[in-house]
């Protein structure tokens, strides 16, 4: 049985990696967030210390490992800039970590987390849930098996409604989440380059606060994306569903249904990372640098590459 640690308790994703350690038959020893809304924490490791001062919590990771207890796994699921701080942080101290969407917000992290885990002997295991959904495998096996050359069009659109709320989290400032871009479509990026390859062009059409759309090239497909969370933009056969959040990938003339099929998907997340079989610090760049250009670089006229809902914000 592995002995795990949780950094972000009270997070909105935090709910599935306690689930995952509990299906996968581990423990949780400890879990810390300066938040203290974790009543959740009852439901699946009630008897896991628990730390609203980080000092407090490292206190206790030293202690463990003096006492021949040491931990296995940190899992993060702090707001995103401290990503790349509390990953160094367990590496520092030879322990694996388990970390969310997105790694890190800059490339250059992905290189000194590289050099971590080769000072320290720890390993670096991330979340890229898109990568074992059912739908998404069989999209890259059509690809795949696609003529030598064949270059599809795509068409992707995802949108989930948020409150007022958003703006005045950490989620809200760029420089905290990386942009809207980054912090709801970092692991469509990392579908995408997953599935058509290499990223070969980046445009942005539009970028707002709350909105953002563009166009990529990959070796295999051209794509016109999407990404808001205000609802003003949902599509009207959204709103005429009453759906708060709206997702959809054409592939030419067809549609990609994954709606469902998510449930599970960080309970085998774990369970491949348990078994050696993790997506680590480079399955991760492609996704990275391309949120990296998508937040900084000049807005460019869409022309033919528009996507079908970029008429809605300009």
């Amino acid at each position: 049985m592995k002995k795990f640690a949780l950094i972000g308790a009270a997070g909105y994703i935090a709910p599935r990696h306690l689930r995952a350690i509990k299906d996968t038959g581990h423990e949780l020893v400890a879990a810390m967030d300066v938040n203290d809304s974790v009543g959740i924490m009852d439901s699946h490791f009630p008897n896991a210390e628990f730390f609203t001062e980080f000092e407090d919590f490292s206190a206790f990771v030293d202690d463990q490992t003096i006492l021949g207890k040491k931990l296995d796994y940190i899992s993060i699921c702090t707001p995103n800039y401290l990503h790349i701080a509390h990953i160094k942080y367990a590496l520092k101290n030879g322990i694996d970590v388990i970390c969310e969407k997105p790694l890190v917000l800059e490339s250059k992290h992905l290189d000194e987390l590289k050099a971590y885990e080769e000072k320290y002997g720890a390993r670096v295991n991330s979340i890229l849930q898109l990568r074992l959904h059912p739908s998404i495998i069989a999209l890259k096996e059509k690809v795949d098996a696609a003529p030598a050359g064949h270059v599809f069009d795509v068409d992707l659109t995802y949108m989930t409604s948020r409150g007022k709320w958003y703006m005045k989290s950490w989620k809200g400032f760029d420089q905290k989440s990386g942009g809207v871009a980054t912090n709801i479509g970092v692991h469509f990026y990392d579908m995408l380059h997953f599935v058509f390859g290499k990223l070969l062009a980046n445009e942005v059409h539009y970028r707002d606060d709350k909105t953002a759309s563009g166009y990529l090239q990959y070796d295999r497909a051209r794509v016109r994306w999407f990404l808001s969370i205000d609802a003003n933009n949902l599509p009207e056969n959204a709103v005429a569903g009453e759906k708060l959040t709206y997702r959809s990938i054409t592939i030419g003339d067809e549609e990609l249904e994954f709606s469902g099929g998510f449930t599970d998907l960080h309970t085998q997340s774990y369970q491949n990372i348990l078994n050696d079989h993790g997506f680590g610090v480079e399955e991760n760049r492609a996704a990275i640098e391309t949120v990296e250009k998508i937040r900084v670089q000049p807005i460019a006229e869409a022309g033919d590459k528009a996507h079908p809902l970029l008429s809605k914000v300009l």
